[in-house]
């Protein structure tokens, strides 16, 4: 019998992703849109901007959309929202959503916008690609341009070929729905494509990410991980990683966000113990609704 694998933690994996491949990502999924827009200029993402147009309070939980400011190869200035539903579930609103989020962005900045949208979920059919109603002779349309990751099981020798960042990413986001039972083949399969960066020729750096989005998306047990993390040490001194090497990179910065994340759980406990509500303490700190029930029932128990 086969142990499960834990849940992988995908839209924090895919908003680092946006972050650090942010060129890649369009190249790699909408080459239209990475074509109508003039790399020679850079781009500025209004994280802070969009939560102020689309308030969490609104939508529930947000991890993963992202809004950027580009310029086109005409000169003119654009806007890019990309939405991800990365989670294997089926939203009956996604399409509305997409469209509210639209209006509000065209109707505050005056701006023409690209609305893109990566999809997560396994159920081929489900594609909404458009929102339209309508009433009384009155028509509303947007139609928006979609990606299923699912279809790349189809196109794998693709991904295997491609110098992209992204193609690793998306392969490893369709072995972890593929092993979501089965923890061992996960490793195996972890271990597969962290060769193929070494193989491929990655920089060191980016190594270090695409491990660093893996180990989110692909998550082990603790012992698969502790097992995992000695092969790629004791691989890394055969090929002669340069430097520090990037299991003892990650290692530091896993000190630090595990410091970090400590910090702001007594930030949220201080919160509960002065009578602020669950969804206020999320809010206030980017904690999961989950993660502060957990906390209140620690101070419950104490």
């Amino acid at each position: 019998m086969t142990d499960p694998s834990p849940a992988s933690d995908l839209d924090p994996a895919w908003k680092e992703t946006l972050d650090l491949y942010f060129e890649p990502f369009l190249a790699f999924l909408f080459p239209e849109a990475h074509a109508a827009i003039n790399w020679d200029q850079s781009v500025e993402f209004l994280d802070k901007e969009f939560q102020d147009l689309i308030p969490e309070a609104e939508i529930g939980r947000r991890y993963a959309d992202k809004l950027v400011k580009a310029w086109l190869n005409n000169g003119e200035e654009a806007f890019i929202l990309i939405h991800l539903e990365v989670q294997s579930q089926e939203d009956s609103g996604f399409a509305q959503r997409m469209f509210i989020y639209h209006y509000r962005i065209f109707d505050y900045y005056h701006k023409r916008v690209m609305s893109l949208a990566v999809l997560g979920y396994e159920r081929s059919s489900w594609r909404p690609d458009r929102y339209i109603y309508t009433l009384a002779g009155c028509e509303l349309s947007l139609k928006f341009p979609i990606v299923k990751l699912v279809d790349y099981e189809d196109r794998w020798s693709e991904l295997e070929v491609s110098d992209n960042p992204m193609a690793v990413v998306v392969m490893a986001h369709l072995r972890s729905r593929m092993t979501k039972s089965d923890a061992q083949a996960r490793k195996q399969w972890k271990w597969i494509l962290t060769r193929r960066l070494y193989e491929r020729g990655y920089s060191r750096e980016d190594v270090i990410r695409l491990i660093r989005v893996m180990d989110r998306i692909m998550t082990l047990p603790p012992e698969l991980k502790r097992q995992f993390r000695e092969e790629l040490e004791q691989y890394e001194a055969e090929v002669k990683m340069p430097l520090l090497s990037s299991m003892e990179e990650l290692a530091k910065e896993e000190g630090i966000q595990i410091g970090e994340q400590r910090g702001i759980q007594r930030v949220a406990i201080n919160m509960l113990r002065q009578g602020m509500s669950i969804d206020q303490v999320a809010s206030l700190t980017q904690l999961s609704t989950d993660q502060v029930e957990q906390l209140l029932t620690q101070i419950t128990a104490e």
